[in-house]
């Protein structure tokens, strides 16, 4: 059975995480997020749900407005074509539907069937925004906190570069 957003917020309470939640009407995009979400500080992201062509997972999570080449993210995260994941082994894998997809699906992934690609120009912002496993509302989270809650599921992240040159 998926954890619940008060199963999420129970765990960040064992790890000494602090976050600021706040609620809101269901969002299911970027335009609607920033339409919607006020003057929420920190760095907006997206979470994007991948299968390669092998059949492996791929959780890939950045700022909102950052336009990703899937061709050139699959060469630099070593990953074989990728395109997006079905809503069915999303709600499988990481318990969330689409519009939901966040970091913090993780909680759900005890076999550690994906592969966590974190942009590493999102680390720089404090605080990182991100859904509570639910689009009706926004959790506020320390880049530092985020790594730690990751390492917690079980899961090692690959920062990367996406502004590096291809």
């Amino acid at each position: 059975m998926a954890a619940t957003t008060e199963d999420l917020f129970a765990r960040f309470e064992a790890l000494g995480i602090r976050t600021t939640t706040h609620r809101h009407a269901a969002m299911f995009t970027v335009a609607e997020s920033k339409t919607r979400r006020g003057e929420l500080p920190g760095g907006h992201c997206k979470s994007l749900f991948f299968k390669d062509r092998k059949g492996v997972l791929w959780l890939v999570v950045t700022l909102e407005d950052r336009r990703l080449d899937l061709a050139a993210l699959a060469r630099l995260i070593g990953a074989a074509r990728l395109s997006f994941g079905k809503p069915a082994v999303l709600k499988e894998v990481l318990g969330v539907e689409p519009g939901a997809v966040t970091p913090f699906a993780l909680i759900n992934d005890a076999e550690h069937r994906v592969n966590v690609v974190l942009d590493k120009a999102m680390l720089d912002h404090d605080p990182l925004n991100y859904h509570p496993l639910v689009n009706t509302a926004t959790t506020a989270i320390r880049p530092a906190d985020l790594m730690t809650f990751i390492a917690a599921c079980g899961h090692q992240p690959m920062i990367v570069d996406l502004d590096a040159p291809a």
